[in-house]
């Protein structure tokens, strides 16, 4: 529950802090007091869209911090799930600047909004003037009733949402071996061809760098001869480099016999001249086998081409083409095999439609059973409220096991609420036949019933009794105080009977001091409580007012003494 809200800088409200009761607290005041902009407040800490007309005027910023106590199973999984540590209290923190930057906190961890909100969600459950619009939509009627439903209805989803992957991934496997025969025949064909050319070219490793070195030669062969020609001529012409070598050993050795350090310069002469023969020997061996082959190089550049379109159509290098070759080689087996596997798979398929219309029927029937108990009870309520003759129904379309094709993992149901306030007036749909007072009367019978469901342990109720006096307001008052029992209700009101039951009552005032206006907020009780109690009756303050109110609240008091 919302233990502790602290404002600053929000609308007319420059400080404020207000410490919340388990029970039912109500804020009360003037209209245009700021009461809502209470609310208002915790819908922003909670992660609510941020609008920056918010901040007073003249600050640079505003800040909402919110403190929850005993949060709940799903709260704390929803915090674990975001790596939150919590202990016994759970403080979120909210602040937003004039250029619109917002910072949200949770136990001292920055998160994102939609962080914020998997775990706001499941603390407080707000009800305002414009909550029938929620209702209004078949969808979210729908997961009202799943929410009504439990375990039952959640085991069936579970159970299909497995069946819809099992169908989907039959689908996609039906799609790949393809639509009809004469469509898989066509991919075999592209696919036999596709094996065929590469295993035709035979690639080897190394193959296409050898051609390209032969082809170069090829092209170079003139000038690869001219230069075996000269290096020949200067090695092996008379007076050339051998010729030339061999003089100048001989001259060194005629002078050894004076200086032993010449004789070893003839001996490395000697060897040079020997690794200059075998040079032009070499020489001489490469210029025989230099021959330009038209038909070698005409057969090397086909080949290349070959290369070159094989790697444009199925990889740049050879691996990357045998790797397409394996996948080829892997789909033409498959879909020469289509006709018996697209026989299994269809069937498959069949069976699985059968499974799913099953389980579509089962979820369907759990949702029924759950609408005609929760129909009845939010009926029997709605009688209590003042609407005697009230019917509430929730009626379900039809389906076939055709029309189980398209379903998702909400089922084939389609629902819709039906509501009638009047003795022999037909059922309608809530948006054609219900007022704003009893959508309030139908919202607080449903609230009453869903507060021993599910997590949430604080209501927030913006002006629920709007429309409502007398009789219908003392009554709409007890089921406040009936479900305050075990769920923290803050709500605003201009209701006395209302605030007449209230654990804890604030009062909300707008003052004017050097021109300046804000809001002001204090809890209230005794004398002030009564005086409060009394303006929201109608009347001038008066002795009998006072007494009225003094009795109102001694009413409440016995009231709540007996649940």
């Amino acid at each position: 529950m919302l233990r502790r809200l602290t404002i600053q800088n929000v609308a007319l409200i420059e400080k404020a802090e207000l410490e919340f009761d388990g029970g039912l607290n109500v804020l009360s005041g003037e209209t245009g007091a700021g009461k809502s902009v209470i609310l208002d407040s915790i819908d922003f800490v909670l992660g609510a869209k941020a609008d920056k007309s918010m901040i007073r005027y003249g600050k640079t910023e505003c800040i909402v911090r919110a403190e929850f106590e005993d949060i709940g199973k799903e709260a704390e999984e929803a915090l674990d799930s975001l790596d939150i540590a919590t202990d016994d209290v759970l403080i979120i923190s909210r602040k937003l600047t004039a250029d619109g930057k917002s910072a949200l906190k949770v136990n001292g961890c920055s998160v994102t909004a939609t962080m914020l909100r998997s775990v706001s969600s499941r603390l407080v459950d707000v009800h305002g003037q414009s909550e029938h619009f929620y209702l209004l939509k078949e969808s979210n009627q729908l997961k009202l009733l799943d929410s009504i439903a439990g375990d039952p209805v959640s085991k069936c989803k579970s159970e299909l949402s497995a069946l819809l992957e099992e169908r989907k991934k039959t689908a996609a496997e039906i799609s790949l071996i393809g639509g009809d025969e004469s469509e898989r025949n066509r991919r075999a064909d592209i696919l036999q061809f596709q094996i065929q050319e590469i295993d035709r070219a035979n690639l080897k490793e190394g193959e296409e760098e050898e051609l390209t070195a032969f082809r170069t030669r090829c092209q170079n062969a003139e000038r690869i001869a001219d230069g075996i020609s000269s290096a020949r001529g200067n090695l092996l012409s008379d007076g050339g480099g051998i010729d030339a070598i061999n003089t100048a050993r001989r001259a060194l050795n005629a002078i050894s016999r004076y200086d032993e350090k010449y004789g070893v310069l003839a001996e490395r002469l000697e060897s040079v001249t020997a690794d200059l023969s075998d040079v032009a020997a070499m020489v001489e061996e490469y210029g025989e086998e230099l021959e330009f082959n038209a038909p070698e190089l005409e057969r090397a550049e086909n080949r290349l081409d070959e290369i070159k379109s094989l790697k444009k159509k199925y990889g740049s290098t050879p691996e990357e083409i045998q790797t397409f070759l394996q996948k080829a080689q892997d789909e033409y087996a498959f879909l020469t095999e289509g006709e018996e596997r697209l026989r299994r798979l269809t069937e498959q398929n069949r069976i699985l439609s059968e499974k799913i219309y099953s389980v579509c029927t089962k979820l369907s029937d759990e949702r029924k059973k759950a609408a005609r108990e929760f129909t009845k009870r939010v009926t029997d309520e709605l009688k209590t409220l003042n609407i005697s003759s009230a019917r509430f129904e929730m009626q379900f379309d039809g389906f076939t096991q055709e029309s189980t094709a398209a379903v998702g993992t909400n089922g084939a149901d389609k629902i819709r609420f039906l509501f009638s306030a009047n003795a022999g007036e037909p059922v309608k749909e809530l948006s054609k036949i219900i007022s704003g007072g009893e959508m309030s009367r139908f919202m607080l019978a449903i609230k009453a019933q869903l507060s021993s469901l599910g997590d949430i342990g604080t209501y927030l109720f913006d002006e629920i009794d709007a429309g409502i006096g007398g009789k219908t307001a003392r009554v709409m008052a007890e089921k406040f105080a009936k479900i305050s029992k075990t769920i923290q209700i803050i709500a605003v009101t201009h209701s006395a009977q209302i605030a007449a039951f209230a654990d804890s009552q604030f009062l909300i005032e707008k003052t004017e001091a050097n021109e300046s206006t804000k809001t002001e907020i204090k809890k209230i009780e005794n004398e002030e409580l009564t005086r409060e109690i009394s303006r929201l009756s109608g009347g001038e303050e008066s002795e009998y007012s006072l007494k009225h109110a003094e009795e109102m609240l001694q009413n409440a008091r016995i009231y709540k003494k007996s649940l």
